[in-house]
Formats: structure tokens, C-alpha cells, sequence
């Protein structure tokens, strides 16, 4: 790999990442919930689902592939890709901080939206157009 393809694999990943969630979340919303022990949702709750983690999660795949695709475009939606989840993970901690406790999953996924928000910031300013 060269250093562009490899300044490229952050983005490649969250795109890969950010598309697995968006199209589970579409096709099955419970299976979202149930990560975070909401067994059942109503009508409301899997529009929420399908809302939040299935369109949001595939805006932010469409928005990485752009970033690709267009080089002025490539820091600042990767800046603001990894805003989004470092917010995200910010949340977390402030939940975990609040209710004195944090699951397997929830700390996985904080790894995760930490790490990754690293490195697309990284990918953003890595390789200018």
C-alpha cells in the first residue's frame, strides 16, 4: 500500500462501519436495541432506530465515499464525521459518569468512536488536494 491508500484506510473503514450499521439498523431495528437491552421496540421506537443508526449511518458512509471521491471535500467531512463521534463517545462517559456504570458493549463501542474519530481526523489532515 502506498501512503495515500493508507491514509485512505480510515475512511475506507468508517465507511464500511458506518454502512453495516446503517443497513442492520434499516432491516432489523431490534437487533440494534437489543445490544443495549431494549428487548422490544414500538413503532416509534424502531423509526427512531431505523432514524438515528440507519440513516444517519449511511449519510455519514454516502459523505466518506464524497470525501473520497472530490479531495477539497476530504477534511472537512472528516472532521465532521469525526466530531460526530467523538460526541458520541463524549456521551458515553458523561452516561457512564452519570449512572456510576458502563456495559460490555457501550465501552466497546467508546473504544471504537474514540479510535475512530482519531483517525479520520488524522485521514483529514493527512493528505491535502
Amino acid at each position: 500500500m502506498t501512503h495515500t491508500s493508507l491514509n485512505d484506510l480510515p475512511i475506507l473503514l468508517a465507511i464500511l462501519g458506518f454502512g453495516v450499521m446503517g443497513i442492520g439498523a434499516l432491516v432489523s431495528p431490534h437487533r440494534v436495541s437489543r445490544q443495549f437491552d431494549i428487548p422490544t421496540l414500538t413503532a416509534a421506537g424502531r423509526n427512531e432506530v431505523r432514524a438515528v443508526y440507519g440513516g444517519f449511518g449511511l449519510a455519514m458512509a454516502a459523505g466518506l465515499a464524497a470525501a473520497l471521491a472530490v479531495p477539497g471535500l476530504r477534511a472537512g467531512v472528516c472532521l465532521a464525521v469525526a466530531a460526530a463521534l467523538a460526541g458520541m463517545a463524549g456521551g458515553r462517559l458523561v452516561s457512564a459518569g452519570i449512572d456510576r456504570a458502563l456495559g460490555r458493549l457501550p465501552a466497546l463501542y467508546l473504544v471504537l468512536e474514540t479510535v475512530m474519530a482519531a483517525a479520520l481526523a488524522y485521514a483529514a489532515l493527512g493528505r491535502q488536494a
